[in-house]
């Protein structure tokens, strides 16, 4: 990538790695409450399936339940972000102001914070994960093409959660508080992106919900794709998925942007 714009990319992402190196003790805070969750949720899983006279809960036994939640908190890891609680500080304090005089759209801005943040602690979650690995045993052979596709899955729900929920971080603008907002949001996305529990656990109509929602793509297809548990179909139709919300997100920020940045007072200023 060549040109002025590359050049602001690269710079601001040499910024944002500097100000995480600052901050590392709030980074590895933060980094150790993403790593916890899915080995709490494995290990309540793992419970449930011990108690279970097959070994089994629906249809994962404590093997396919390591390798789901293992791989659950490197794609979550990937994919998620925090800017639908940082726009609504942004929005109060007034701080927002600097970021509307830069030459950078806002969004390209978080997107490159975002990158550095995963570029600097995928160092230490992936040697964790192995450890982990290690530690349960797992069992996963999925074919190699399964692994090929892994990649831009993981891309992809990265965009899909990524324009999603900065589309809902706009609202900011005209909901100065969106704390309950964000919850609420965060609460649908654990039970219904395959967080808390993988989505075939859930009851039939749950599972008709996830499918109509962004929220599986933003984070059980991967998963469930590179454990062999999509046939090539449910597959194509899963990329077919992201693409769409993708491309829906695009268009929600690019129509909701002009009209919030219009409405835009300090709040806090």
């Amino acid at each position: 990538m060549k040109g002025p714009f590359a050049d602001i990319y690269r710079t601001l992402f040499k910024i944002e790695l500097a100000v995480m190196f600052q901050y590392r003790a709030a980074v590895v805070i933060w980094l150790i409450g993403l790593v916890l969750q899915p080995v709490i949720y494995l290990v309540v899983w793992l419970t449930v399936a011990k108690a279970q006279d097959d070994g089994k809960v629906g249809d994962f036994d404590a093997s396919s339940l390591a390798a789901y939640f293992l791989i659950m908190m490197v794609v979550n890891h990937v994919t998620f972000s925090w800017h639908m609680w940082e726009m609504g500080y942004r929005v109060r304090s007034g701080t927002f102001n600097a970021l509307l005089v830069q030459p950078l759209h806002p969004f390209h801005r978080d997107i490159i914070q975002n990158m550095a943040y995963k570029l600097l602690t995928l160092a230490i979650v992936i040697p964790v994960t192995a450890l982990l690995w290690w530690f349960f045993e797992p069992t996963l052979s999925p074919e190699p093409w399964m692994w090929i596709a892994f990649g831009p899955a993981v891309v992809l729900a990265f965009l899909v959660r990524f324009f999603f929920e900065w589309s809902l971080a706009l609202l900011a603008f005209w909901i100065t508080d969106t704390s309950g907002l964000n919850n609420l949001y965060m609460a649908l996305f654990f039970f219904l992106a395959g967080r808390i529990a993988p989505i075939s656990l859930l009851p039939t109509w749950g599972q008709a919900i996830a499918d109509v929602l962004p929220f599986k793509v933003m984070l059980a297809f991967p998963i469930e794709m590179v454990m062999g548990r999509l046939s090539p179909d449910q597959m194509l139709t899963g990329f077919a998925t992201q693409f769409l919300w993708i491309g829906l997100g695009w268009l929600t920020v690019h129509l909701v942007w002009s009209r919030a940045s219009a409405r835009y007072s300090a709040v806090g200023a």
